[in-house]
């Protein structure tokens, strides 16, 4: 079965009949980095679940060519969740950061499953609340945080956990696309990650930032809140 060939963690506890149907109508695509694939029509025919690989969601303004990434989408997640469920075009940029793998269903296939299906949708509404969960927390640490308080909560968010952990979102993101996610440009996420590194917070491998003292960086978030307060 090609659920239990990829190993597809979402759909474990989902009984035998539903997984025989969601096969028959799965497709498996593989995108390559760089290359144009999910377009805003693409994605009115079909829904996406992605394997491998990692896809950012992005907005620019045209008049001056700033980019806010809205999301990194890799292993598990879902796309296009809002033309789903309004059925309308969802006008947003789409980058290839690493070439990967996706199912593809046919979109009204999946409105049914919605309609028609409690065990399909005790996996997808919770993934719809995860995802307004973190649209939540980008709209409040642009309004609430600086740079530097932004870029602390997303390597915490970021930590590795466990052996068997997938890939972070920050594992191999450069720092004009980690600048993308907070809302500023690379130099200053080049100066916040000096002076992290230099107080002994995190240390950087290539395109990997790791943690080398959590309670440092708890610390900093603490002092700059209290900073605000006075």
């Amino acid at each position: 079965m090609l659920m239990k060939k990829y190993d597809i963690e979402l759909f474990e506890n989902l009984n035998d009949t539903l997984k025989d149907e969601i096969n028959r109508y799965a497709k498996l695509i593989k995108f390559e980095k760089k290359k144009y694939v999910f377009g805003s029509y693409d994605t009115t025919k079909y829904f996406y679940i992605f394997l491998s690989g990692r896809v950012k969601v992005y907005q620019v303004n045209l008049d001056n060519l700033k980019e806010q990434t809205i999301s990194i989408l890799g292993f598990g997640d879902m796309f296009d969740i809002i033309t789903l469920l309004d059925g309308q075009i969802h006008e947003v940029m789409i980058d290839i950061l690493e070439s990967g793998e996706a199912l593809r269903f046919p979109i009204d296939k999946v409105r049914e499953w919605i309609y028609k299906n409690p065990a399909f949708n005790r996996i997808f509404f919770p993934y719809i609340a995860s995802q307004i969960r973190k649209a939540e927390n980008l709209s409040c640490e642009l309004s609430l945080y600086d740079t530097n308080e932004r870029l602390i909560h997303l390597i915490l968010q970021n930590l590795k956990t466990d052996k068997g952990a997938k890939k972070t979102l920050l594992q191999n993101l450069s720092r004009s696309e980690i600048a993308n996610l907070i809302g500023t440009v690379r130099h200053v996420v080049d100066r916040h990650i000096k002076e992290l590194k230099n107080l002994g917070a995190i240390e950087t491998k290539r395109k990997n930032i790791i943690v080398k003292d959590i309670e440092k960086l708890l610390k900093l978030l603490k002092n700059s809140s209290q900073m605000l307060l006075k």
